[in-house]
């Protein structure tokens, strides 16, 4: 990557294109950030920085004969607010080939009253519902959009569709990004459980007990790869006492009244037997 420099500007190509604008030619430095463009003295209509890695469409001075911007195969995913105090005379503005995402993302464009052209083709915006009417909604003076004349009908159409409250709740919904991650706001950190205070205790106690530095070298290695030292031993040894308490508890044996179901019947059958000898004869004979 190149760094935008004073230096860059002067050396870079200088000419009058096809339309009759003076241009600067920054195309293929690789250049990440927009800055130092004060070195170029407001002497451009137009400023070609395709095929480069720029991510933030900002850091412009003012720049009051700058018309035209052609920012095609960067990584653009945000737009700069207050373009329009930077740029107040841009009126085309190319971002085909970039990464922007959602709808939202456009709007600090809504505040350049002076774009009339803006292709974002091959950016994973277009794809979303509603883009369209969207863009010709919140940038009513747009005449081109992604090099496609803006009909009176789209007009029409974008002018229903968000008229009034309804209207004006529905592109509100339509830009609320649904992202998990917005830029600006850092993300929630996930939770960490850490050691155990008895690996902390075998730790400490593993290195001072380490006798060489490959001893050391080994422990290191084990925690890195998330391996507590002596971690399975004291797991081993409350595993087997747990097996020693459950072999030391009694067994509760199932209480049978009057032994097994035979022995039942057997000492049943004698008492019935005993019962009948000892039983008088009914007639007194």
């Amino acid at each position: 990557m190149v760094k935008l420099s004073a230096e860059l500007i002067e050396q870079a190509a200088q000419y009058t294109n096809p339309v009759r604008d003076r241009e600067l030619d920054l195309r293929g430095y690789k250049i990440p950030v927009l800055e130092n463009l004060g070195a170029t003295l407001d002497q451009f209509d137009t400023i070609d920085f395709s095929d480069n890695e720029i991510r933030k469409l900002d850091g412009f001075p003012l720049l009051k004969r700058l018309k035209t911007l052609l920012m095609n195969n960067n990584r653009i995913c945000r737009i700069g607010d207050n373009l329009e105090q930077c740029l107040p005379s841009l009126t085309e503005l190319v971002l085909t080939n970039n990464n922007i995402q959602e709808l939202g993302d456009l709007d600090p464009l809504a505040s350049v009253k002076t774009l009339t052209l803006l292709s974002l083709l091959r950016n994973p915006v277009t794809n979303k519902k509603h883009y369209r009417l969207y863009v010709i909604n919140k940038i009513p003076q747009i005449r081109v959009l992604d090099f496609q004349k803006v009909k009176l009908k789209e007009r029409q159409e974008a002018e229903k569709m968000f008229k009034g409250k309804r209207g004006a709740q529905l592109a509100k919904d339509i830009a609320r990004r649904t992202k998990t991650f917005t830029p600006g706001v850092p993300a929630q950190p996930e939770k960490k459980t850490g050691p155990s205070q008895a690996d902390v205790e075998a730790i400490k106690n593993a290195i001072a007990n380490a006798s060489s530095l490959a001893e050391v070298e080994r422990l290191k290695g084990m925690l890195q790869a998330g391996q507590i030292p002596g971690r399975e031993l004291r797991q081993g040894a409350v595993e087997e006492e747990e097996e020693e308490e459950e072999e030391e508890t009694p067994q509760m044996e199932p209480h049978v009244d009057g032994g097994s179901g035979e022995e039942m019947n057997e000492e049943d059958q004698g008492e019935d037997d005993e019962d009948m000898e000892e039983e008088p004869p009914v007639n007194g004979s």
